[in-house]
C-alpha cells in the first residue's frame, strides 16, 4: 500500500532539495555589494521615511481595484473568445449576448470611474 506513494515522495523530496539547493547557491554565487539604497526596505515605491501611520492616497488603492477589475475581465473574456467560434456555430448568438452585457456593465464601471477622475493621478 505504501508502494504506491513511493513516486510521490520521491517527487516531493527532488522538489525540496531542488529548493534549498537553489536558495543556497544563491547565497555563495550572488553579487555581495551592499549599499545603502539596496539595504532600505522597500515600500511600494516611496522612500519609507518618517512614522508608519503616515495616510497613503486612496488613489493607491483605486488603481490597486482597477487592476484586479480588468484582470477579472481577462480572466472572463479570452477563453470565451478562444472558442467564440464553436459557441458561435453551436449555441448561436445565445454565445454572445451574455458577455456583451457584462462588457456592456464593466465599462459603465470603468466609465463611472473615469467621470467621477478616479483614473487621474494628481
Amino acid at each position: 500500500m505504501l508502494t504506491d506513494y513511493v513516486p510521490i515522495f520521491l517527487v516531493l523530496t527532488v522538489a525540496v532539495i531542488i529548493a534549498v539547493a537553489i536558495i543556497f547557491s544563491s547565497e555563495i554565487f550572488g553579487p555581495k555589494r551592499p549599499t545603502k539604497a539596496k539595504e532600505m526596505p522597500y515600500e511600494s515605491g516611496k522612500n519609507p521615511i518618517g512614522t508608519a501611520k503616515e495616510r497613503i492616497s486612496i488613489k493607491y488603492y483605486v488603481v490597486a481595484m482597477i487592476f484586479i477589475i480588468f484582470d477579472i475581465e481577462v480572466i472572463f473574456v479570452y477563453p470565451w473568445g478562444v472558442e467564440f467560434k464553436r459557441l458561435l456555430s453551436e449555441k448561436g448568438m445565445f454565445a454572445f449576448w451574455p458577455m456583451f452585457i457584462f462588457l456592456v456593465v464593466l465599462e459603465l464601471g470603468f466609465l463611472y470611474i473615469y467621470r467621477k477622475g478616479g483614473l487621474k493621478w494628481d
